[in-house]
């Protein structure tokens, strides 16, 4: 899987590419379709506690699948993305039957 991870407006952080990187790791060994990754995180500039930003998109066979989360830290965003993601994914493998 090919994992594409983007800072926008903001410094890069090792940290939460190892962090990403180790639960996208974990849903593609759940899912054998996932082609590629393509991660953002932004800051959002907001009177509120949250403000942090991570959109995911994975290509698939098929339509592409995206969700984003806004949380008051980045590990919290990752978290509750992947978990969007990893239903969507488990919602699309039952409609798609392998056929012999």
């Amino acid at each position: 899987m090919k994992v594409n991870i983007q800072f926008v407006n903001m410094q890069t952080s090792e940290t939460m590419k190892s962090y990403t990187l180790a639960k996208l790791e974990n849903l593609a060994n759940k899912y054998n379709s996932i082609i590629s990754a393509n991660v953002f995180f932004k800051r959002e500039n907001s009177l509120k506690k949250i403000g942090k930003i991570c959109e995911m998109e994975l290509s698939l066979a098929g339509p592409r699948i995206f969700a984003s989360s806004n949380e008051k830290n980045f590990e919290l965003a990752v978290k509750h993305t992947i978990s969007d993601l990893d239903k969507q994914l488990k919602k699309r493998k039952g409609v798609l039957k392998p056929y012999l």
